[in-house]
């Protein structure tokens, strides 16, 4: 008897943990801010380590608006701070864009001219922090999984995919994603593309083409476009 009772428990055992595998296995749609019916996108791709939502990304994750908002000379003055800070004196910034949900800024090699990596800045505590998404995971000389993994080589390698197919990938996945949206020429950082996107004569938004795979990726957690300022010549 007790011999049955221990194989029923062990039978038990093994369906609950099927089931909780199960569970954890399940994929949900991802909700994409101000994309047509809130859904993602045909041809996106998402980070690793599970799925960024219609949130509003901010150091850890998730913050709450309130309180008073930046204006986009404090984010002029986070930004300077920050370079002058920097034991790298070949950044300058270049690009700052301002957002419903953050502040986008382009950081730039001085000597290159190419873009050393996307920093985002939260609008109601100044932090400043890496974007999330193509920055972090292609960037192949400044990212965190620089030459390791998602389609990324060493930083010194030539990116195989050209300027003009960046924007052919972009625009392909612009005509499924918001049709009558177009993309703008590219702004190259190490191991991927970054444009703007272009709806009703004014930015929507941006994605990133992959340097070495081509693929897309929609950036989703800006909001909506308020304004922009170029810092520097590129």
């Amino acid at each position: 008897m007790r011999k049955r009772i221990l194989i029923l428990i062990a039978g038990i055992l093994l369906i609950a943990g099927l089931l909780a595998v199960a569970s954890c296995n399940t994929t949900q749609t991802p909700q994409y801010p101000y994309a047509p019916g809130g859904t993602m996108g045909p041809g996106s791709i998402m980070g690793p380590g599970g799925m960024m939502g219609s949130g509003t990304m901010g150091p850890g994750g998730q913050y709450q608006t309130g309180g008073q908002r930046l204006t986009m000379d404090q984010a002029h003055e986070i930004v300077a701070d920050y370079v002058s800070q920097s034991t790298n004196a070949d950044l300058e910034a270049t690009e700052i864009m301002e957002f419903e949900y953050n502040f986008y800024v382009i950081f730039t090699e001085k000597s290159t001219g190419i873009h050393a990596f996307e920093s985002l800045i939260d609008p109601y505590t100044g932090d400043l922090y890496g974007e999330p998404g193509p920055n972090m995971m292609w960037n192949t000389k400044y990212g965190n999984m620089s030459g390791m993994m998602w389609g990324n080589a060493s930083a010194s390698d030539e990116m195989t995919v050209s300027k003009e197919q960046a924007i052919k990938n972009g625009q392909a996945f612009m005509d499924d994603y918001l049709p009558g949206a177009k993309t703008e020429e590219p702004d190259r950082f190490y191991g991927y593309y970054t444009l703007h996107v272009i709806k009703d004569g004014a930015i929507y938004g941006m994605l990133s083409v992959n340097g070495y795979t081509g693929q897309v990726w929609h950036h989703s957690w800006h909001g909506r476009f308020i304004g922009m300022e170029e810092l520097a010549e590129h």
